[in-house]
């Protein structure tokens, strides 16, 4: 072993470079306190390792970006904790940076002949910023994708060559392909290679002139080995636990729904060590065409500052002014980070910020799993479009709640109650599980939303049963008008028409209680005259009628039922034309001219629900109704495959993978 020491030695000189780096003298002798700029180190190796291996699974391409990232998240061995590391130490960073940036400014490490070092060091901090800014894109999810878009737009700010520097960053007019292949070569290119630069540079610089002791010097001088490694290499090793420890909670790093363009993300943020920014930008000083001092001119005055403090420190009093003015920068850019995060779970805009954070977290869910179960052909956000649970109660929310309900809601909220738990809820916010746990809703945040208005009511309704958590309160609680027709939760299932056959349930607000029909010929024909009057045995009738007409839909979810009761649906058949007379007013199983009431053939199966919503005005469901559901489909307000989405999604016709 020797002679190939010996031999290393000769032809490298490694024994005087091991001298050199071990036994650098450290004036008053080792402290905690030096052993951040070893943890940042240590850190900027972490990511550049991790970094290599997470580019060997990922793709450059708004095609396949999203795709790559899910399959080292959910599919690559050991994906998840790779990219877990990458991602929280790269968090972490910042914090490090940071505190080596105290240190140095308290300990006065930034005089001459330090100044050129102490700039490199600020260079270094602004190119790890940089390096999180253009790695928030890279796995093309909706939260990356906004919040790029509303921190490159402050670009457009920059006095007279905005609009061209914010082309040139984003690869064009239109956020794309090119904003993320540019925002890859910079991220594992361009920054990377600055950053070993002015590492070299820093190290260099660090070694030239030696540690600033920190006063006072209580302690003789000693060498870097072994007191000041092993205070570094305790730091480091509880920088990787930490890591380690949140990384093992989260299972990794969170990953979005596919970025989609065409839908805004109400709860598009930067990340949190850019939140302080975000927050300030919201001052009303800053409104209207004084945007570009919040966004440059005084973030860049405070930078400028940071930088002339090696001449500011020349004196003693200016040394404290440095002192105090990096505590107050410090201390500003907390508070406005803490009421950022504030504003988001309990301030006047929060509905909209949980609603967008609830419905992103279920289509990421639901987009993974029908990726892991089907594969996907063309992109995920294909896969995602296509999808009726989604989809199909999107379109409902915007399209069809402000008359219907599902359920007492928009058509949204019963998704997000059953998809997304509270704990991904509260790693996505921010909020404690004391927030998020059954009636302990913030008082203040709920009072507010619940207020006393009747269109509140249905929210004080679920408080009242605590219906799975606060998830339904959540994504309902934007007020709806007042229903004017049906709720649709069950549509076309046996209870549901069971309950339209009561009198009393037929006048309800979940049925025809708030609409034109409450007095029709439905309510003073049949169920007021007749029903109302029937006896045990006529009641039942009303029962296999119920089960029979729900035949007619072809339920996935009782297929097995209506398979077993075939006998029950034949006489159902039988009482609804013969002995109660539906056919008096519906057609059923052939055209009727005369017929008053919807056709009933095919009724609630999903060419019937299509048909509906297309156009109510036909000749076979509301000819004389023009005035109330609009014809969606002849004005050309939905698509077909829209429409198809709504009638799948109402009838449950859609897979349900296992995660």
């Amino acid at each position: 072993m020797k002679s190939l020491i010996d031999w290393l030695d000769h032809r490298t000189g490694i024994r005087r470079l091991t001298r050199e780096a071990l036994f650098e003298n450290i004036p008053g002798g080792s402290r905690w306190r030096y052993v951040w700029g070893s943890t940042l180190t240590f850190t900027i190796f972490v990511q550049f390792i991790t970094g290599i291996f997470l580019w060997m699974g990922y793709s450059a391409s708004s095609g396949d970006a999203w795709e790559s990232v899910n399959y080292i998240q959910n599919e690559m061995t050991g994906g998840w904790l790779l990219r877990g590391i990458h991602h929280w130490t790269a968090q972490i960073m910042p914090v490090l940076l940071l505190l080596h940036l105290m240190q140095v400014i308290v300990d006065g490490a930034y005089k001459a002949p330090r100044e050129v070092n102490y700039w490199f060091g600020v260079l270094l901090l602004l190119l790890v910023l940089a390096l999180s800014l253009t790695g928030y894109l890279l796995p093309w999810d909706q939260k990356g994708f906004w919040a790029t878009k509303v921190a490159t737009n402050l670009i457009n700010l920059v006095p007279f060559v905005g609009p061209e520097l914010q082309q040139l960053v984003i690869g064009g007019t239109e956020y794309g392909h090119h904003t993320l292949t540019r925002f890859f070569a910079l991220h594992a290119g361009v920054l990377p290679g600055l950053l070993v630069l002015l590492i070299v540079g820093h190290v260099y610089l660090f070694r030239r002139h030696g540690i600033t002791p920190a006063e006072p010097v209580t302690k003789r001088d000693a060498y870097f080995w072994p007191d000041q490694v092993f205070k570094d290499v305790v730091a480091c090793l509880a920088v990787t636990v930490a890591v380690l420890a949140v990384v093992l909670w989260s299972h990794g790093a969170h990953l979005g729904s596919p970025a989609d363009p065409s839908e805004p993300y109400s709860a598009a943020r930067p990340d949190w060590y850019f939140l302080f920014l975000f927050q300030f930008l919201k001052l009303p000083f800053f409104a209207g065409e004084n945007e570009v001092w919040g966004a440059i001119y005084i973030p860049g005055m405070a930078v400028a500052l940071i930088c002339l403090m090696p001449f500011i420190g020349r004196w003693k009093v200016g040394h404290v002014f440095n002192v105090g003015i990096i505590f107050v920068f410090l201390g500003g850019a907390g508070a406005l980070t803490y009421l950022a995060k504030q504003e988001d779970v309990a301030g006047q805009n929060s509905e909209t910020y949980l609603r967008g954070v609830l419905s992103d977290s279920r289509d990421a869910q639901r987009v993974t799993a029908l990726a892991k179960a089907k594969g996907i052909e063309s992109t995920a956000l294909s896969l995602l479009k296509n999808d009726p649970k989604t989809q199909g109660a999107r379109l409902f929310a915007q399209h069809c709640a402000s008359c219907h309900r599902y359920g007492g809601h928009d058509g949204l909220a019963v998704d997000l109650a059953t998809d997304v738990t509270p704990d991904d809820l509260a790693k996505r916010t921010g909020m404690t599980s004391r927030f998020l746990s059954g009636d302990a809703v913030h008082p203040d945040w709920l009072a507010r939303k619940t207020g006393t208005q009747d269109e509140w009511q249905p929210v004080k309704s679920i408080l009242k049963a605590k219906a799975e958590g606060p998830f339904d309160v959540i994504a309902s609680v934007s007020p709806l008008e007042k229903p004017s027709a049906p709720d649709l939760k069950g549509f076309a299932s046996r209870q549901w028409i069971r309950d339209l056959l009561d009198p009393d349930q037929y006048l309800s607000a979940r049925y025809f209680g708030d609409t034109a029909h409450r007095d029709g010929a439905m309510y003073k024909k049949f169920l007021n005259r007749k029903v109302r009057k029937y006896d045990a045995d006529e009641l039942k009738m009303l029962d296999a009628i119920a089960v029979a007409l729900s035949a007619q839909a072809k339920l996935p979810a009782q297929a097995a039922r209506d398979q077993a009761d075939a006998a029950l649906i034949r006489q159902g058949v039988q009482h609804l034309i013969d002995d109660i007379g539906c056919v008096d007013c519906h057609a059923f199983g052939e055209p009727d001219p005369d017929a008053d009431g919807p056709d009933l053939t095919g009724y609630g199966s999903r060419q019937w629900i299509i048909d509906i919503v297309k156009n109510p005005e036909h000749k076979k469901f509301y000819p004389d109704n023009n005035d109330r559901m609009p014809a969606f489909g002849v004005k050309k307000i939905l698509t077909d495959a829209e429409i198809g989405l709504i009638a799948d999604w109402l009838r449950g016709d859609y897979p349900e993978p296992t995660r």
